[in-house]
């Protein structure tokens, strides 16, 4: 289903709510329209019934009524409706009309009124009665005067009104919607601007959307998509600055691998092939670390939070990597080993696999710049509700001027940083971003080597209790 535009959703909107409106003014103008004609009626009937009652008089001891023509005049119509009526003593002797017309309900004072509905004859009909005061030989008191009429040209009378009232106010919509149409356009002319401002941009243009025109309501939007193209053009030239860094690095051993490939096959001495094999075997380490750190690097920028993962044992972990490290460890006669809390686990809500590359890389950055015979301890703790990492070294160190560039992608620290590439620091950092944790680099007490850091978020309450190897 295709979305409607904005104006169209506006339109829409603001139209609903006036039929709404319109449907509730119609459902009030059919019960206005029956009051308008059953008052029209009532007084109708009431002037009838006081005509009749002027011509009621005392005569010869008997009360006589004649019934004039212009009593029943007034009900001439074409509704075809019919006309009863009904005139009683005081005594309540019937002196003339219907007898079948109900009498009212209460007893009426002179000269009071009262309007009630009835059935005549199998008919609805409305009556009005009229109390006459008259004055006879036996005392005085009111005759009751009723006229009824049947519904035909009251009904005829609310359809005229109501659909008078419909057709104004379908009229006043059928006006209203092509003004508002108009009013909208006039609006929204600078959203549609903006609109045509976008659309009009070249292909690759970050530039930053201006949000003093457009209205109040649509700045916070504005203003979210220059946020959101500042940090995309940074990205962007942090990726292309991460090409080309990472395409000089692989451009160096490949061009090393080539010269002692070229050289070995030019050279029939067995001593000096053996020894171009041997720089190609490290060449090829040299570019096999470098793509792992690559793809490593990538993976934890696209790997977002990590909220909501499972929670994976951070001590357990360490004494994995720990155990991938002997080795290496072993053959440089360096004491590796690991500090923690057995027996309690300490859950970081993690990928495992993220993790595993962050305390592997902090790992192997101190294996690879410890002298031999050295030392390298990893712990893990609580500290103040929250899991840590530390890992301490008594290598060469890393200068406090230089503690944060050596986190910057391919950063190496002067000759003692061949060894690696420059992009184990950078991994930890984005892995540890993605964690919402932090990386901090201190000197130890005794001034030699380098000790690393990382917090991570505070534990919940349950974080304690079960732990994933």
């Amino acid at each position: 289903m295709q979305p409607r535009s904005l104006l169209a959703n506006l339109l829409l909107w603001l139209l609903i709510p006036l039929a709404v409106a319109a449907s509730l003014g119609a459902f009030l103008g059919r019960a206005e329209a029956a009051r308008t004609a059953t008052v029209a009626q009532d007084r109708l009937l009431l002037g009838s019934a006081r005509i009749i009652a002027q011509q009621i008089q005392f005569e010869d001891g008997v009360l006589d009524v004649m019934i004039p023509p212009a009593a029943l005049e007034l009900f001439r119509s074409d509704g075809q409706d019919q006309v009863f009526y009904r005139i009683t003593s005081p005594q309540g002797v019937l002196l003339s009309g219907y007898a079948e017309l109900r009498q009212p309900a209460s007893t009426l004072r002179p000269e009071e009124s009262v309007a009630f509905a009835s059935v005549v004859r199998g008919e609805p009909v409305r009556v009005v009665a009229y109390a006459q005061p008259v004055f006879t030989a036996t005392g005085a008191g009111p005759a009751v005067v009723e006229v009824a009429q049947t519904l035909h040209s009251r009904t005829r009378m609310i359809k005229q009104i109501w659909f008078t009232n419909l057709g104004q106010e379908a009229l006043m919509l059928i006006l209203v919607a092509p003004l508002v149409w108009v009013a909208l356009r006039r609006g929204l002319r600078s959203t549609l601007r903006l609109r045509d401002t976008v659309q009009g941009r070249a292909a690759g243009t970050l530039e930053a959307l201006d949000p003093a025109p457009v209205p109040v309501e649509i700045r916070p939007l504005v203003l979210a998509i220059n946020d959101y193209v500042r940090d995309l053009e940074a990205q962007m030239e942090a990726r292309s600055r991460f090409i080309a860094n990472a395409s000089h690095q692989l451009r160096t051993p490949l061009t090393v691998l080539r010269t002692q490939v070229s050289f070995g096959l030019k050279t029939a001495d067995p001593a000096q092939k053996e020894e171009a094999m041997k720089a190609i075997l490290n060449g090829i380490q040299v570019a096999t670390r470098l793509v792992n750190q690559l793809l490593s690097l990538s993976s934890a920028e696209s790997s977002g939070r990590h909220h909501g993962l499972p929670g994976v044992d951070l001590a357990g972990l360490a004494k994995k990597v720990l155990e991938e490290y002997a080795a290496l460890a072993q053959a440089k006669e360096i004491d590796l080993g690991l500090e923690g809390m057995y027996g309690e686990p300490i859950l970081i809500h993690a990928s495992p696999l993220m993790l595993h590359e962050l305390v592997a890389n902090l790992v192997d950055n101190a294996l690879r710049y410890t002298p031999a015979g050295g030392v390298v301890t990893v712990a893990v703790a609580w500290a103040d509700g929250s899991p840590l990492l530390r890992i301490e070294d008594n290598g060469p160190g890393i200068p406090a001027a230089e503690r944060e560039r050596v986190f910057e992608r391919f950063y190496r620290l002067g000759a003692m940083d061949s060894l690696g590439c420059g992009l184990g620091l950078a991994i930890v950092r984005e892995v540890a971003a993605a964690m919402g944790a932090t990386v901090a680099l201190a000197a130890p007490p005794s001034g030699t080597g380098l000790i690393v850091t990382v917090g991570f978020p505070a534990a919940g309450p349950d974080d304690r209790e079960d732990a994933r190897p």
